[in-house]
């Protein structure tokens, strides 16, 4: 079941890869909010339901820092959805996001390979 999530939360980022690079190769930003949005729940939901079941509490930490980044990319579909905010917001959020995302990818393997 949870080989099933993690093709979840792939598919999710993807769609959201979509949904930033879409705007930039000038399509409209009504359909681009929508793939993006898609992707930021499925990866919420992925993240979700496949938790860190083991007992390294900084391998843990990092899997709930994770799961941040996901709540970042549906601050940013908000932001996407909400009238009177411009590109800056969702961007923001999707930075952020992002950032969290690659420093949870690089440190997750580090801690796990550490000695306790």
């Amino acid at each position: 079941m949870n080989r099933i999530w993690t093709w979840v939360i792939t598919f999710g980022m993807i769609l959201i890869a979509i949904g930033v690079l879409m705007p930039i190769m000038g399509y409209g930003m009504e359909l681009c909010r929508w793939i993006y949005g898609a992707g930021a729940v499925l990866s919420l939901i992925g993240r979700i339901m496949t938790p860190y079941k083991g007992d390294n509490l900084r391998v843990k930490r990092l899997h709930r820092i994770e799961m941040w980044s996901s709540v970042f990319f549906c601050a940013a579909t908000f932001f996407m959805f909400y009238q009177t905010t411009g590109a800056r917001d969702w961007l923001a959020f999707t930075l952020a996001g992002g950032a969290v995302l690659i420093y949870t990818s690089i440190m997750i393997p580090r801690a796990e390979k550490k000695p306790r």
